[in-house]
């Protein structure tokens, strides 16, 4: 019970969305990505999301209304994790990390709204890697697909100073 999330990465770039949900269920996993394709329009859409990797859990057993968001024409292709094979999604699992140090695993997610989530996302995202040239994922993903596409997504960059990844990010 409670609210639970949904994390999406894009591998290219380490950059992740993150939305809080009430219930982890299919329906509102459809509406995560509804509000994404009403955020950035279908081309932006399109061209972020050509293919979908994910587990095989329940949440994600109505992959028509993901791909087809609308019900319209198919934009996007969902393709399936083996059971237990996080070593498939190493990415996804390393800013799992970064989020457990802010939300550790077993707290309530129940006092958190989507800006609280967003803001957590955007200290996640300005976080410099390694594996990017010492880069954020918010500096890679807006040169790769522009500022503009970046804030209709909710995500702000934070300055290399302020960024905190501790609980105290949410109180």
């Amino acid at each position: 019970g409670g609210k639970v999330l949904l994390t999406i990465h894009f591998v290219d770039t380490s950059f992740m969305l993150m939305f809080i949900r009430d219930a982890n269920d299919s329906k509102s996993v459809t509406e995560c990505f509804e509000a994404i394709y009403d955020a950035i329009g279908k081309e932006h859409f399109m061209k972020l999301f050509p293919v979908i990797l994910t587990d095989n859990g329940s949440e994600f057993s109505n992959p028509d209304k993901i791909e087809k968001v609308y019900d319209g024409e198919k934009l996007t292709s969902i393709f399936y994790c083996h059971p237990y094979a996080a070593y498939e999604k190493p990415e996804v699992e390393n800013n799992h990390e970064l989020i457990r140090r802010v939300i550790p695993k077993g707290k309530s997610m129940d006092a958190f709204n989507q800006q609280d989530i967003n803001l957590l996302m955007s200290h996640v995202n300005s976080y410099v890697r390694k594996k990017l040239n010492d880069q954020s994922p918010f500096d890679a993903f807006s040169s790769r697909y522009g500022f503009e596409l970046i804030n209709s997504l909710g995500i702000s960059l934070i300055n290399p100073n302020d960024i905190i990844l501790k609980p105290s990010l949410l109180k």
